[in-house]
This record gives structure tokens, C-alpha cells and sequence, in this order.
């Protein structure tokens, strides 16, 4: 259902609001791109400082200048269930193609808690869905039977892995009948990821890098393995640059120097450090995307 490269949306701020114009022209030079889909308003859109007003209006934001041209994802996830099913029938409301729902972090509920959490979203909202797995954020860590166990819900159709499990992808698919989409979360991994049977990747670091991701995938796909193990390895030094500091820091950063939008995050993440500064502008300059 969903494969290829799509970008974990940075959210522009400006004078501590968002900036809708810069997000807008963002999104839209993405599609120009050649971004697969588009991801508002997940942990690298900021979506832990965002209002709730702030995080449905960029949601519709980006759904506006999509144009069904390529699938919004919007992240849509709480450690509440009730705030997480309230976010999936305003995105579905948006139009959205599709829900990123994080596992609920902080509490730390069992398999049979994640199992609960997943079904009554997915029960009360009409809306594909797509796990985010990501123990290292959330510390809860989904395993591979209760995601095949969620997967046989009509509605929930594909995970984003951050565990950097490399046997995880493998495992998935082979517990799992039927489609199931399986897009990384984890950028410099993401070559192996394909080869274990993953269809796909979150992005980060497409951000700045749109058309290169883009290529790798479509490369990829294609089975046209010299173009992909070029570009794979182009994007490799981006991917460690973007992950200097806690993203979105560095991304922000470099899409700042890349004239795209301020580089601001809300506290509390801090700005990032000169010496991180100069690793993402050396980084920028090598791979040719600024001058």
C-alpha cells in the first residue's frame, strides 16, 4: 500500500508559532522532489510541543497542498488511547490516506495493553493504520506475534520500525499473511531493511535530500542495484550528520542552511551545538546540496 521514500515532515516555527507559508512551500517542494508520501506530525514534526490545534492544522496543512498527488500519513499518536482515537478521526475528517500511530510511551502497557490500544483505535476510526515501533522513544518494544496478531484488523495495514532489528523486517513478514506494509524508521539501515523484505522508509533525512531518497528507492525497485549502491552510499554521511543531536536538531539546521525555514525547535530540545553546526554545514557541502 505504501512504499518507497516518505519524509518524517519537519514543522517550521516562527517567532514560536508555525510557520504555515514555509511549511506549505516545504511540503510542495517535496512532491517536486519526487517524495513518495508525506508524514506531518511525527516526532520529527515536533509533535510532543505542538497544541492540539497546532497539530490538526498541520495535518490539514499539508493534506492541502498534497492534492492526493502523493499519501499524507499523519502522525496521530498519544500514550492516551482516547487523545490517539481523537487525533485518527480528525486526520481521517482532513483527508489523509493513512494514520502513524506511535506505541503509547511512558506507561509502559504489556502486549495485551499495545494489542488493546491499537484495536480500539482501529475499531473506532475508519482509517488505514500504520504501527510506529520505536523502543528507544517509547521503551515499550511491540513484538512480532502481537503485531501479527493486530495485523489480521482490516484497518491496520503496515509498521514503522525503529527497533534497528535488521532480523525484525524478515521475521515480520514471514509471521504476517497477507499485505503488510513494512517502512523503516531508521535511515543509515535502510539498504539492509529492503533487502529483508521491508517495502520502505520514513525519512528523516529526506528532508533536505528528497530527490537522492527518492532515487534509491525508485533504484530499488527497478532492481537497478549500481544506481542503488551510489546512492546509498551518498546518503550515508547525511544520515549520520542528521543524527549528530537529537533530531530534529540537525535536520532543522541543515534544512535552514538550505534556505527552507528557520532553524528553531521548541524547547525543551536546544539549539545544537557549533561543533554539530559545522559537522551538518561540512556535511551539506560535500554531498552538494549547498554551495
Amino acid at each position: 500500500m505504501f512504499n518507497g521514500s516518505l519524509v518524517a515532515l519537519i514543522t517550521p516555527f516562527k517567532n514560536g508559532a508555525v510557520d504555515e507559508s514555509a511549511y506549505q512551500a516545504f511540503v510542495d517542494w517535496q512532491i517536486a522532489e519526487g517524495t513518495h508520501g508525506l508524514v506531518p506530525t511525527g516526532t520529527t514534526g515536533e509533535s510532543p510541543t505542538l497544541s492540539h490545534d497546532e497539530h490538526k492544522r498541520v495535518v490539514e496543512l499539508c493534506i492541502e497542498v498534497a492534492k492526493g498527488r502523493v499519501p499524507v500519513i499523519a502522525g496521530t499518536g498519544s500514550n492516551s488511547t482516547a487523545e490517539a482515537i481523537e487525533l485518527t478521526q480528525h486526520a481521517k475528517d482532513a483527508g489523509a490516506d493513512a494514520a502513524l500511530v506511535v506505541t503509547p510511551y511512558y506507561n509502559k502497557p504489556t502486549q495485551e495493553g499495545l494489542y488493546l490500544h491499537y484495536s480500539m483505535i482501529a475499531e473506532a476510526v475508519d482509517l488505514p493504520i500504520i504501527i510506529y515501533n520505536i523502543p528507544g522513544r517509547s521503551i515499550v518494544d511491540m513484538s512480532v506475534a502481537t503485531m501479527a496478531r493486530l495485523a489480521k484488523l482490516p484497518n491496520i495495514v503496515g509498521v514503522k520500525d525503529a527497533t534497528n532489528d535488521l532480523a525484525r523486517p524478515l521475521a515480520s513478514r514471514l509471521a504476517i499473511e497477507g499485505a503488510f506494509c513494512q517502512l523503516s524508521g531508521e535511515d543509515a539501515t535502510i539498504g539492509a531493511f529492503l533487502g529483508q523484505g521491508g517495502d520502505g522508509c520514513i525519512s528523516v533525512t529526506a528532508n533536505i535530500a528528497p530527490g537522492m531518497c527518492a532515487k534509491l528507492h525508485e533504484a530499488w525497485q527497478k532492481r537497478d542495484l549500481d544506481t542503488f549502491a551510489t546512492m546509498r552510499d551518498r546518503l550515508m554521511p547525511l544520515h549520520s550528520a542528521m543524527f549528530c543531536e537529537t533530531s530534529p536538531g540537525p535536520v532543522k539546521y541543515a534544512a535552514h542552511l538550505m534556505g527552507k525555514c528557520a532553524p528553531d525547535c521548541r524547547p525543551p530540545l536546544a539549539p545544537i551545538a557549533e561543533s554539530s553546526k559545522e559537522a551538518v554545514r561540512s556535511t551539506l557541502v560535500a554531498s552538494g546540496l549547498i554551495n
